[in-house]
């Protein structure tokens, strides 16, 4: 009995490891399958933000149809990806449009730790059928100073690590790279025959049959005095009042994430030098908010900060700040802008009339900036049931109840919170939620009900005797 149970598990277990070994063999055979023709990617390095614009030409080249394409990273660009976008260009030049594709990690990963993210295809790539991708991914704390620390009148060099071959599971048969510098002071570069510079760009290739998981690592040293603006943390909080108005207060915590500042800092200098003392540093910020912005302040710790300007038109308004100081690599600064907005300018009603939303910009309004770590934080008027959030992108939530003035209940606030959040990830998002208008009237009658109370102890205060002892008439 024992042997025949043996020789059952056994059984069991090669028919598993032939069905395992044949999915495995059909999804390596489908990868083989794709062959890009043409490749060309461009690097942009001007900012501390990172895009590259990736353009694939995939050809199918088996005998069966596939629904992805397999785009590779190397396992140090992982935790630096803010944001990975795909489409299909439609058309041509000036009147070419794009469909947006689903983009998901796909595991296993792949050789030396590369991670792989799956583009699924609008329909199915038949043999013998090419398509053309458009890929985008920015990449943030990507770029290294090296020195990692400069006097005040020294310009910032950094350091720009990636691959020279474009790291992809097909075969490639023909590539080229092209790297945008922010200046043309650039002091050296890792050569891969053929390399060639001209001005701001160095470019890599072309480099023909290149097979599967190549990769030839290159360094890019150059200058790029541009603000490294890095929001450390980020608390937009969002408060809904349907008497008309909503209120936004941001706290900052802000860091200038270059190469660090040695020996100290001079005023003088600054002031009186400014086009070379300094010239890494910055002491001026750009913050995009909403048209119709009202009440507008800025103020750190000690109080109010008045080197502020607000420029206002009908499409936007722009709040050009200067810290208390001018920042330096390393150095810190924590803020609050609080602002009021319009109510009929972001809240409407479902088309059901059953429900109510709140239409809001995501990510951070400083142009430039990077958050590390952003939470948004909308407060529904007291009385809100079921809320649900609509977003561009994947974001955790939860919720949370808060109270504010005249409140019995408390206030349900959703909070909505995202790590590495870069400009493009400045895209609307909407919180629906159930309102009962009458609990519009819970406050008005609070405040009757105090007023009421207060003229009946004054009234009763002037008309009653509270004395203990009763005064003797003569």
């Amino acid at each position: 009995m024992a042997i025949e149970l043996k020789l059952r598990n056994a059984s069991i277990f090669s028919l598993l490891f032939f069905l395992s070994f044949i999915l495995g063999s059909s999804s390596t055979a489908t990868q083989h399958d794709l062959r890009i023709t043409y490749a060309e990617r461009r690097i942009d390095l001007t900012s501390h933000i990172i895009k590259v614009f990736l353009t694939l030409q995939v050809e199918n080249k088996g005998t069966t149809p596939s629904s992805e394409v397999i785009l590779a990273f190397p396992p140090a660009q992982i935790d630096h990806i803010a944001l990975l976008k795909a489409a299909v260009p439609v058309g041509k030049k000036k009147r070419k449009t794009y469909t947006s594709l689903d983009v998901s990690p796909k595991l296993p990963d792949g050789p030396n730790g590369t991670k792989y993210f799956s583009a699924t295809l609008l329909s199915p790539l038949k043999a013998g059928e090419t398509v053309t991708l458009e890929v985008l991914y920015i990449l943030t704390q990507s770029l290294e100073p090296f020195p990692t620390e400069i006097s005040q009148s020294e310009s910032q060099l950094v350091y720009y690590r990636d691959s020279a071959i474009i790291l992809s599971p097909y075969h490639i048969d023909q590539q080229t790279t092209f790297i945008r510098t922010a200046s043309n002071r650039v002091e050296s570069f890792t050569h891969v025959e053929p390399t060639n510079r001209a001005g701001l760009e160095v470019k890599y290739g072309p480099y023909a049959d290149q097979p599967p998981h190549s990769f030839s690592p290159i360094i890019v040293h150059f200058e790029n005095n541009n603000p490294f603006v890095v929001v450390e943390e980020l608390v937009r909080e969002v408060e809904i009042s349907h008497w008309g108005s909503i209120q936004v207060r941001e706290q900052y915590t802000l860091a200038h994430a270059g190469a660090r500042l040695k020996g100290a800092f001079s005023r003088v200098d600054y002031q009186s030098k400014p086009s070379v003392s300094g010239v890494a540093s910055f002491k001026q910020l750009l913050a995009t908010l909403p048209p119709r912005v009202n009440s507008v302040y800025y103020r750190d710790e000690i109080g109010n900060i008045s080197t502020s300007r607000l420029r206002l038109n009908l499409k936007k308004s722009e709040l050009e700040i200067e810290p208390r100081y001018p920042l330096f690599g390393g150095w810190r600064a924590t803020f609050v802008i609080g602002y009021r907005l319009p109510l009929e300018d972001f809240l409407y009603e479902s088309t059901d009339g059953k429900q109510r939303y709140l239409n809001f910009t995501f990510g951070c309004p400083m142009a430039e900036a990077v958050v590390n770590k952003l939470a948004i934080k909308v407060a529904l008027p007291e009385g809100s049931k079921n809320p649900t959030v609509s977003a561009p992108f994947t974001v955790e939530q939860h919720l949370e109840t808060t109270y504010s003035y005249l409140d019995v209940l408390g206030r349900t606030v959703v909070v909505l919170e995202k790590k590495n959040v870069v400009p493009e990830h400045n895209s609307p998002f909407q919180v629906y939620y159930n309102f009962n208008p009458a609990f519009m009237l819970v406050e008005p009658l609070i405040l009757v009900s105090i007023l009421t109370l207060f003229f009946l102890a004054c009234i009763a205060y002037l008309h009653g005797d509270i004395s203990i002892h009763k005064q003797k008439t003569s």
